[in-house]
């Protein structure tokens, strides 16, 4: 990692503690509000450690975008959980064959960065 990434990875990673330091639910509720702040910093120390060890600069990068993207979801929505997206369920293609397979591979393609990470520490 160059010292450039290192700074911008350990700046995302302070800035993402003042922000659950400054959180407020959307509720105003007082356990809320700790519910909140708890499960960001939860969150942050949790995806941080899993990727650790990650060298590849285009993977840095796409987590640093997600990390970025989802720090502005969470601010402008008050909301610091991830937000769900709805596709179409696979109800219509069989369990197996090139539908199936085509299905699957939009619903991959058609996911969010910033959920990325969250469905595998999920």
């Amino acid at each position: 990692m160059t010292p450039v990434t290192r700074q911008e990875v350990l700046g995302l990673y302070r800035k993402i503690f003042r922000i659950a330091k400054k959180w407020q639910s959307a509720s105003g509720q007082v356990e809320e509000t700790l519910k909140e702040k708890e499960y960001i910093k939860k969150e942050a120390k949790t995806l941080f450690r899993k990727n650790k060890d990650v060298t590849d600069p285009k993977l840095i990068k796409q987590c640093i975008e997600e990390c970025e993207a989802r720090i502005e979801i969470g601010l402008h929505y008050n909301i610091p959980y991830p937000r769900p997206i709805h596709l179409p369920p696979m109800g219509l293609a069989h369990k197996q064959g090139r539908t199936f397979r085509q299905q699957e591979k939009l619903r991959k393609i058609s996911k969010p960065i910033y959920l990325k990470s969250h469905d595998e520490i999920s």
